[in-house]
């Protein structure tokens, strides 16, 4: 069973929350750790808060997966005498390497927001603020016939998923000709002789930000001194990440019904809400975390209702001047479901990848710093 590196699992880690989706304001991704460092266990969490690292250092693990960052700001001294300084020391004492998966994970297909969706039953669901046009290419290269699996096996982390089907590829026969001249160095044929060699045509789909990246990684794998390739743009969309999710609930129901539904299946102690009770709920808005942002991306969209958490009070008012419901779940309800969720999927895919001997589980040391008590009616 081979081992394991922290890039080798950063690299995966990218594929469930690519870093080309982050927010310019975000810091995404390694936070600690050195990218040679073996790791056998990973613990997911929400925070990097002390008790989170205290857990994941008692556990045995060498790296935590988390959704907000330990260091967001640019940092001028790392002391002790400092909340966060302090839990650097610790994680870096520990040998415990941080990476933050934030906002290219809320933006991401299958990500969180897709996850919230998915818990509140929403149906038929699109991000509600998109991110710009993803302009696809089809690459075309042409391999050897005993050298198209090592070269279609280096293009599958670029290659664009089509629905719920990735590593997506055609290949074809036929025949290449070429005469290498004075001062080539062949890896095939004889320098002024004209060769024909059984060769595969390869076509890949690629979001064209990423094609500089795979031709890179088809030059290194590729055993002709010359490649051959062709790179055609296409008229195609690619896939559409974005801030946040629209969908429809399968069967509609009344803005109290459901809010209670809401608190009921994020497990959220207490939920507010903003609108007439009777009010019928057919379209949601959702944002995970904080997303009281997105009310009139939510409006403009037709949605009955927003569901996010974080709300203030003047964005309660503004909820009704407009006319649209909002509830607010909550930041830690409405974000909190990545943690089993991250962690089976790390493990489906590190365990694909062959390395078997690493384990990923859920960080059971997290509650909601909020504690809530039962309303009053007197005034």
């Amino acid at each position: 069973m081979k081992k394991t590196r922290l890039s080798e699992i950063a690299g995966i880690i990218n594929k469930i929350a690519p870093p080309d989706l982050a927010e310019s304001w975000d810091n995404s991704g390694l936070q600690l750790g050195d990218p040679s460092a073996e790791i056998s266990r990973i613990m997911v969490a929400l925070d990097p808060t002390p008790a989170v690292i205290d857990a994941a250092l008692a556990s045995s693990c060498q790296l935590l997966v988390t959704h907000h960052p330990l260091i967001f700001a640019p940092t001028k001294s790392i002391s002790t005498a400092t909340p966060q300084g302090r839990l650097i020391h610790a994680a870096i004492r520990g040998e415990l390497a941080i990476i933050s998966i934030h906002t290219s994970y809320d933006m991401a297909e299958n990500g969180l927001n897709d996850l919230l969706s998915e818990r509140l039953g929403l149906i038929d669901c699109l991000p509600l603020r998109p991110l710009a046009r993803q302009e696809l290419a089809k690459l075309v290269v042409f391999v050897p016939a005993d050298h198209l699996e090592p070269v279609r096996t280096a293009m599958f982390p670029f290659a664009e998923s089509l629905g719920a089907y990735r590593d997506c590829a055609f290949a074809a026969s036929g025949e290449g000709t070429f005469t290498p001249l004075d001062g080539a160095t062949p890896f095939i044929g004889t320098i002024g002789t004209l060769e024909r060699v059984q060769e595969q045509r390869l076509e890949i789909l690629i979001n064209r930000a990423k094609l500089a990246r795979a031709i890179k990684a088809l030059m290194a794998v590729h055993p002709y001194q010359e490649p051959a390739f062709d790179i055609y743009p296409l008229l195609n969309e690619g896939n559409k990440p974005g801030l946040g999710r629209i969908g429809l609930l399968a069967n509609p129901l009344l803005l109290a019904d459901f809010a209670a539904q809401v608190g009921e299946r994020l497990q959220t102690p207490a939920l507010r809400y903003v609108g007439k009770p009777d009010a019928m709920i057919k379209k949601v808005a959702l944002c995970s975390g904080s997303g009281a942002s997105l009310l009139r991306d939510a409006l403009r969209a037709g949605a009955d209702c927003l569901v996010t958490g974080d709300v203030k009070y003047h964005e309660a008012r503004d909820a009704e001047d407009l006319g649209i419901a909002l509830i607010d779940a909550g930041h830690f309800p409405t974000e909190h479901i990545m943690v089993t969720a991250v962690s089976r999927q790390l493990q489906q895919m590190v365990t694909k990848a062959g390395f078997g001997g690493c384990e990923v589980i859920p960080c059971l040391a997290e509650s909601d710093p909020f504690k809530y008590l039962s309303g009053s009616t007197k005034h």
